[in-house]
């Protein structure tokens, strides 16, 4: 990944993470709702790296899936058993997962970019 690419990743990821901490604050991490979010960070993503989504799409979302899944279970307990502060870990682990997610998607499509470009 070079500079340029890592730079325009950074920003899709972080604009992603803190749209899907404003929803998931709100909205207790609703998956119907991140899903488009982090669907738009992936394509977004492609874009960058010259991929098209047929090429990583299935493993993008499988990924994605597993990701929100754990996040959900974690942010539930945590939110159980601070119920206070909820809306702050849920916020919290949206972002995070979003974030997490994004530069590990990133960097397999910066893999993918280096193969083609040596090629």
């Amino acid at each position: 990944m070079n500079k340029i690419q890592r730079r325009k990743a950074h920003l899709i990821i972080h604009s992603a993470a803190s749209a899907a901490a404003g929803v998931g604050a709100g909205m207790a991490q609703d998956a119907t709702v991140l899903l488009p979010i982090q669907t738009a960070m992936v394509i977004a993503l492609g874009k960058v790296f010259h991929i098209k989504l047929e090429e990583g799409a299935a493993k993008a979302l499988a990924t994605q899936f597993l990701a929100q899944k754990a996040g959900q279970m974690t942010a539930r307990f945590l939110a159980g058993k601070l119920p206070v502060a909820g809306n702050i870990v849920n916020g919290s682990t949206a972002a995070a997962i979003t974030e997490s997610y994004g530069w590990m998607i990133a960097r397999e499509f910066g893999e993918e970019y280096e193969k083609k470009v040596k090629v």
